[in-house]
């Protein structure tokens, strides 16, 4: 096998037809179809079950495909560690954030890094949580930052960055507001039962935030009262700034924000933000200075709150 053949075919897989996938390789199609059939022919066996439109894997395929990744895998680990070897910056680091706050994240924390990095290729992509971890163990991406509840995730080192609560907003004008502390005082804590019957805006039932959040409710043997649920902390805090719902936030997104009330919820719920990596994989000194270089921005972002 060479490299060039396994990322053909393993490009093919990925895009799910010849013609997508000579596209995004930038060459001819039938260059790359006959690649497949030299490489089929080899082995004997067809790895795609081929329509007009779509190529689908074979069981054959299914195995090239999970050795392949794990060769690829392996030979950039190689390249990493020889580059490092050698002093020389060279190399790809592909790195995941959630979506709403990533890319912010990624803004304050890139320009310094490539001062010192300036030949490591950053490649930063915004995606959901549970896709980041199916991706950072099949070798997909280098780094994940994920916010989730303390615990274990199979296979993946996790590095707890820092601990970040919940706090409940509510409009202007709510029930609630007058128990709401004053401006540079420490926020009013309030009771799960204090939310009887208040319409809230949450993250949808499938986002890590509810994990945090639900339990607060059946420990309270109470249930939530929905007014809305949406993939947008953003959204659910512009549910609050007009007026028609309250909301259990993380506090980044409410750091500066006017026009709403914020209080703390007994037990003080709290999610973990964490740099994640492959237990078995090798993280690169370029890697290790990316997660430095987060943790002392959140760190940073922590000490400037505004309540």
């Amino acid at each position: 096998m060479d490299v060039k053949q396994i990322k053909y075919i393993l490009t093919i897989a990925q895009e799910g037809g010849i013609t997508r996938a000579a596209n995004k390789l930038f060459i001819t199609q039938s260059a790359l179809d006959q690649q497949l059939i030299k490489l089929e022919k080899e082995l004997g066996v067809q790895l795609f079950s081929r329509t007009r439109k779509n190529c689908a894997l074979t069981p054959a395929g299914e195995i090239y495909v999970s050795y392949a990744k794990q060769m690829m895998q392996m030979k950039n680990e190689a390249y990493q560690k020889i580059y490092e070897l050698a002093d020389l910056q060279k190399g790809t680091l592909s790195v995941a954030f959630a979506p709403e706050r990533g890319m912010e994240t990624f803004m304050e924390i890139y320009p310094i890094f490539y001062q010192d990095f300036p030949g490591i290729t950053v490649v930063p992509r915004e995606i959901r949580v549970n896709r980041q971890i199916e991706m950072l163990c099949k070798g997909e991406l280098d780094l994940c930052f994920l916010s989730m509840a303390a615990g274990e995730i199979p296979g993946v080192v996790r590095k707890c960055l820092t601990k970040e609560e919940f706090l409940l907003v509510t409009p202007l004008d709510h029930a609630l507001s007058s128990r709401a502390a004053p401006k540079g005082q420490p926020l009013t804590e309030l009771k799960v039962s204090d939310l009887k019957d208040t319409a809230l805006c949450l993250m949808y039932r499938e986002s890590t935030q509810r994990p945090v959040i639900d339990p607060l409710f059946e420990d309270a043997e109470q249930k939530p009262t929905l007014f809305l649920e949406t993939s947008s902390n953003r959204a659910n805090i512009d549910m609050v700034q007009k007026g028609l719902a309250c909301s259990i936030v993380p506090e980044y997104y409410v750091r500066n924000t006017k026009s709403l009330h914020r209080f703390r919820l007994e037990g003080r719920p709290s999610w973990e933000l964490s740099a994640c990596y492959r237990q078995r994989g090798y993280l690169s000194k370029a890697a290790r200075y990316f997660i430095d270089l987060a943790a002392r921005q959140i760190q940073r972002g922590q000490e400037q709150r505004n309540f």
